[in-house]
């Protein structure tokens, strides 16, 4: 098994800045892709950035340009730093990766418990 846990999710006026952090633990596991969704009440939990293992990056289009996905391989943990934030980035925010145990061939997906952003207007 593989556990994500995630924190920085915060109240945030509109303008600012926030930078969300999920840290992946367990054993025997290799992470390829991590990346980061968000559900806002009432929607679809939506793609909002992710990175493979070689640095690769792809955003939503309603983030490119504010916000920034990056990781650190030698620590298992993936960023997104969030500048410029509007009311409508306000959702919570799951972390997620994929990941192929050494004894294995098969890619597994985990998911962390989500971690709050509100933006105020």
């Amino acid at each position: 098994q593989v556990q994500l846990v995630e924190s920085g999710g915060d109240l945030v006026q509109f303008g600012g800045s926030l930078r969300l952090s999920c840290a992946a633990s367990g054993s025997a596991f290799s992470i390829n892709a991590m990346g980061w969704y968000r559900q806002a009440p009432g929607k679809q939990r939506e793609l909002v950035a992710d990175i493979t293992s070689a640095g690769n990056t792809n955003y939503a289009d309603s983030v490119k340009g504010r916000f920034t996905i990056s990781r650190d391989n030698t620590k298992d943990t993936v960023y997104l730093q969030m500048n410029s934030l509007k009311p409508e980035d306000t959702a919570v925010y799951y972390c997620t990766a994929v990941v192929k145990f050494t004894s294995g061939r098969f890619n597994y997906r985990y998911w962390g418990q989500g971690t709050q952003v509100t933006v105020s207007s």
